[in-house]
């Protein structure tokens, strides 16, 4: 059965390549979901998979890539099926 979580990252988390860093990432852990920006200038992302991949992606969540200044990372449980991951439009 796979988690779901929402995550909110906030910080300099735009221009750094975040999105797509999050879709590798999502790839090489057999993450579903989906990342998008906001126009408040944080990122919103759904994920979803084993408990164990979900943990890692949500770690590498609070790092981010090298260009990324992470300051908080907001995690809500919620429900959903995913099959894929996507970037998908800011919001």
């Amino acid at each position: 059965m796979s988690e779901v979580r929402h995550l909110s990252i906030t910080g300099r988390v735009q221009g750094v390549y975040y999105r797509a860093s999050m879709g590798e990432e999502a790839a090489r852990l057999g993450i579903a979901g989906w990342v998008r920006n906001r126009h408040d200038g944080s990122v919103e992302a759904v994920i979803a998979g084993s408990a164990e991949a979900v943990a890692a992606m949500i770690a590498w969540a609070r790092r981010g890539p090298p260009a990324a200044e992470v300051t908080l990372v907001t995690v809500e449980q919620i429900d959903g099926e995913f099959t894929a991951f996507e970037q998908r439009d800011t919001a």
